[in-house]
Formats: structure tokens, sequence, C-alpha cells
């Protein structure tokens, strides 16, 4: 008997020290200042717990992907290259704890893709939106040849013409109407989720600033093939649809490295530099919805959570009292150690605690109870019969393994499938 004693002993002392942990990891932790004339800076422990944005001030952004020109194979690469060109200029502004997260339109595929990206501590949209910026979508276009785009240039110079001398309806016919619909360039499948740097360097000859693109091992690769095959024809560079350069191949380039010339001055050329290196993205992105939560109403939440786990631990333990006396102050014990642990776990991992993950914890109280209350109930049938409290709790825990068993796997089935979406 000694050793279980002590074994529980060391157990509760244990969970003392976590609680401790726990604890004292929430409180503010004051920081030297440089100074002794300024007051000492008020810092937050690198272990207390991370706070989705429902309860704590922040924007909510959502964006909506254009994915309709990639093929299904093609969606769930662009969608997490896109997630981690939003991240890395998210991070460049030190914002703190970002969430950036893509949404495939339903299981299956169908629907919109989704770009969820959540700041807090910001809460002028306007500067979140224009924290995500304009990032540029970067793509090389062959253009289509000569026998094939006269006729377009042909409707476009009559419409410019009419146009010209105060028509702004002129009389096309249905081919011209249809020319005049037509792109002057093919899609290349080389895009800006190849790129891998920029930089910016000038011609040696005209000093001109010049924009030098190096592509990563597969654009390498397809801007070797793209060049091999289309010797003598332009391939225009576009940013954000518009075409900034459209010089002619000359021969393969095979070491992956695209130059970008024209009519920049030298901060031009600078800034678009940036904004490649900051991520030029793999697919359009159109702001579909917003949301700000402010400070009080996070905090609100918090209170309004905490308070609820409060609570219920309360009304669970003195249930558990008055109902089982001695087993039940007991497994009040126990549920208060399964708590200690799971905060302590929040911490270390660390999970972010929204207000739905905190009602789902709350929930997981009452849960974990229902072991203790199977074991109970199964002793004291077996008290009824006749048998000694030790073999009345031996015979309990046996007799109630199986429904234990059964109901935790299927807890742990359905958590695994909800992870998993």
């Amino acid at each position: 008997m000694w050793k279980y004693r002590f074994g529980t002993f060391i157990l509760l002392v244990v969970a003392v020290f976590i609680g401790f942990f726990v604890y004292t990891t929430e409180l503010p932790v004051e920081v030297a200042s440089v100074s002794t004339t300024t007051p000492p800076i008020v810092a937050q422990s690198k272990y207390a717990f991370k706070l989705g944005l429902d309860l704590k001030s922040g924007s909510h952004l959502v964006y909506k992907a254009d994915t309709s020109s990639l093929s299904g194979g093609d969606v769930s690469g662009a969608m997490a290259s896109l997630r981690e060109v939003i991240e890395r200029r998210v991070n460049l502004f030190g914002v703190s704890e970002p969430l950036v997260q893509a949404e495939r339109g339903g299981v299956l595929g169908g629907g919109e893709d989704r770009l969820i990206v959540e700041l807090p501590g910001i809460t002028d949209l306007n500067e979140a939106i224009k924290l995500i910026g304009a990032t540029p979508t970067l793509e090389f276009k062959l253009q289509r040849p000569d026998e094939a785009i006269a006729p377009v240039l042909d409707v476009q110079k009559k419409v410019y013409d009419a146009l010209k001398s105060g028509n702004s309806n002129p009389d096309l016919t249905p081919e011209e109407k249809k020319l005049l619909a037509e792109d002057l360039y093919e899609a290349t499948g080389l895009t800006g989720k190849y790129l891998k740097k920029a930089e910016l360097s000038f011609n040696q000859t005209t000093r001109q600033p010049e924009v030098l693109l190096h592509f990563e091992s597969d654009g390498e690769k397809l801007f070797a093939q793209i060049t091999k095959e289309n010797v003598g024809r332009v391939l225009a560079i576009f940013l954000d649809n518009q075409i900034i350069s459209q010089p002619v191949i000359r021969e393969e380039i095979r070491n992956g490295t695209a130059q970008i010339s024209g009519s920049f001055t030298p901060t031009e050329a600078r800034d678009l530099v940036r904004n490649l290196n900051y991520g030029a993205l793999p697919v359009p992105i159109a702001l579909a919805s917003t949301q700000t939560v402010g400070a009080s109403l996070g905090d609100e939440a918090t209170t309004a959570g905490v308070r609820a786990g409060l609570w219920s631990f309360a009304i669970i333990g003195i249930f558990l009292v008055l109902w089982y006396r001695l087993p039940g102050l007991l497994a009040t014990l126990a549920l208060a150690i399964y708590v200690v642990l799971n905060l302590a776990l929040f911490k270390l991992i660390p999970v972010t605690l929204t207000a739905a993950g905190i009602g789902a914890f709350i929930l997981s109280i009452g849960m974990d109870v229902d072991a203790n209350i199977l074991i109970f109930e199964r002793m004291k049938e077996e008290l009824r019969k006749g048998r000694v409290l030790s073999d009345a709790i031996q015979e309990g825990f046996h007799r109630a393994w199986t429904s234990i068993r059964d109901s935790n796997t299927s807890s742990i089935i359905t958590a695994v499938i909800l992870y998993y979406f």
C-alpha cells in the first residue's frame, strides 16, 4: 500500500509544480529598462497562452484566389505557394503571431479557393490591407506569330481611328469583334511561383537600371525549354496583367536568369525588386471580406470563457462530492490535475486558444469525469452485492474498463477526422 501512497504523493507534487508553471507564466514580466530614468518594460512570458483573434484585437481578412486558369492538380500547389508568399510578406512587417491559412473550396475541390489572413493587434483595416499590399503577379507570355496578330492589329487600328474621329461606337463585323477579343499573347506556365529572387543591377553600357530574375530549379528548366523552342519570338513580361518588358528571345537561356529592362527609374526598379522579393503571387487574389475585433470585445470573450470554465469545474466538483462523497472528492482532485496538465500542454505546444477552443476544453472537463462515474456506479453495484470495499473497487474498474475503452476510442476517431479536415 505504501507504494501506491508514495506514487500518489509524487503525482500530486508534480501537479502542483505544473500548476505553478501555468500560473506564473501568465504574470507580466518586468524587463530592465535601458535607462535608470525610465520605468521598466512590462512584457509577457514566452509561455503565455496564445490567444486567437476572437479573444484579442486584430483584423481578419479573407481573400478569394482566382485559380480558374489552373488544372485541378496544380491548385493545391499554387495555394500552398500563395500562403507562403503572403506569410513571408506579413512577417516582414513584424506583426506578432500572424495566421495565414489557405482554404480549398470544399473537400472535392468545388467552390471558392480562399486565403485567410489574421493580424493580431492590427485594428485599422486600411493598415491591415496595406500590409498585404498589391503584391505583384508575375507572368511570362509568348507573343503570337505575326500572321496571327496582324488581323487583330488591323481591327485595333480601325477602332482607334474611329475613336479619334469622335465615333465612340465603330461599326464592326462579328468577325472583327471576335478578333478584337482575342489575346495577343500565349500563356507559358512560367509565373512568379517559380521565382527564387530578384535583384537590381545597372547596364554596363547605358547605366540604365535593370531587374534580374533568378528562377528556382523547376522554373529554370521551364525557362530553358521556353527559350529553346521559341528563339526569335517576343517573350513579354507581365506584372499585374500589365506589360513591363517585351524582350526578344535570342538564344536558349539555361542559367535560369531573366533580365527585365525598360524605362525604369532607379527608384521604380528598386521598388519592383522589393515587391518581387516580398513575393510574386502565383495566382491573383481579391479581397472578399474583412472583420475587425476590438480590444474590449476580445477581453470580454476571454473573461467570459474563463468564468464559464471556473463555474463548470466548481459545479462538476460539487456534484461529484455530494453524490459519491470521498470517491467524488478524489475524482475532483484528478479532474484538477487533468485541467492543469492540459493548460500546460496548451502553453508548451503551443495551442492558439479561441472562443470555440475554450468551449471545447470546458466540454472536455465534463467528459473527463465520465470514466469516474462509470467506475463509481459499478463499485456501488458491487457494494450492494455485499463485496468488501477493496474487491468492489477492483471489480468496478474491471467492469467499467470496456465501456471506457470504447467511448474513448470513438472520441479519438472523431478527433482524428476533425483534425484531418
